[in-house]
């Protein structure tokens, strides 16, 4: 019988011979997994034997690791703002850079008792019940809107085993609001707070294998990215409160154009915020009416072409 370490091992070489980045921290990840332990007890017992019925439990994990299968779906489950999501493929998986995003819009947003909150394009719900909970002395009004039902049935399930008091509705970004179904209860308006994750990826585009598994629909956004971004940002601000603050996560060449279409569309003090990359990939815009924050409180920002 392979004792755990040499199981990682082997499981590791096997994911590399098959071109997986990152081989071993999968190898950990699913170990930890199949074994139901965190990596701290794994550490210590790496000379314990690995039963058999594990091992094979083990192996078809890995087998559908090497076929691309991203490790959160096999998980079921990502670390998302200190918290954990579960993840699956109704949705995008979530990403390093929309932790930033929600930072800096926990650094920037005003601090208003009863605040509303909107996360547009919802998917797995992590931008908005992130802001649900580290607002929780605001008591805000948080809204989870996306366009597919399976999305939002998975955002549902976060809510709830985090405890996030959050509403969601089905909607074509603002269908909802300017066209609601027959007898289906308006969204509130006059939102103090937007973030929007939506569809930036150009058609055509190659993707890695990984995002293959993502939803399509939360993924592409016509020939240059950007057609449900134009949309958005054109039809956003009947409802906004006076002075909001938008956000969005955009490609990582995409935030200059999108700052420059929020500008058209009315918003004022439009920019664009770099990730920790140094890539700006967060516009940014108020609703007008609005005092701007002191210019200390935002990191180093790039304005619209």
């Amino acid at each position: 019988m392979k004792t755990i370490q040499e199981v990682l091992g082997s499981g590791t070489a096997y994911l590399e011979a098959h071109g997986v980045e990152g081989a071993r921290h999968s190898m950990q990840s699913l170990l930890v997994h199949v074994l139901g332990c965190n990596k701290t007890w794994l550490y210590l017992h790496y000379e314990d034997p690995l039963p058999e019925a594990k091992l094979a439990a083990l192996r078809e994990l890995l087998r559908q690791r090497c076929k691309g299968v991203p490790l959160q779906h096999l998980l079921g489950s990502t670390e998302f703002f200190r918290r954990e999501f579960r993840t699956d493929s109704r949705a995008l998986i979530p990403r390093p850079e929309t932790e930033e995003l929600v930072e800096l819009a926990l650094q920037m947003a005003p601090r208003r008792q009863g605040m509303r909150v909107l996360d547009m394009g919802c998917g797995s719900g992590v931008i908005g019940i992130s802001l649900a909970l580290e607002l929780a002395r605001q008591k805000p009004e948080v809204v989870l809107a996306d366009v597919s039902e399976a999305a939002l049935s998975l955002a549902l399930e976060n809510a709830t085993s985090l405890g996030a008091r959050v509403r969601t509705y089905r909607s074509d970004l603002f269908s909802a609001w300017d066209a609601p179904e027959e007898g289906a209860i308006a969204p509130p308006d006059g939102f103090d707070l937007v973030l929007a994750n939506l569809p930036y990826v150009p058609e055509g585009e190659e993707l890695a294998p990984e995002v293959q598994h993502d939803p399509a629909t939360a993924l592409f956004g016509g020939a240059d990215g950007l057609d449900v971004v134009r949309r958005f940002v054109q039809n956003c601000l009947p409802h906004l409160s006076p002075g909001a603050l938008v956000m969005l996560e955009v490609g990582h060449d995409q935030g200059a154009r999108t700052c420059g279409l929020m500008q058209e569309a009315g918003f004022t003090r439009c920019r664009v915020l770099p990730d920790m990359c140094g890539k700006y990939r967060f516009p940014l815009g108020f609703a007008p009416a609005q005092p701007m924050p002191p210019k200390e409180e935002l990191p180093h920002a790039e304005q619209a072409e």
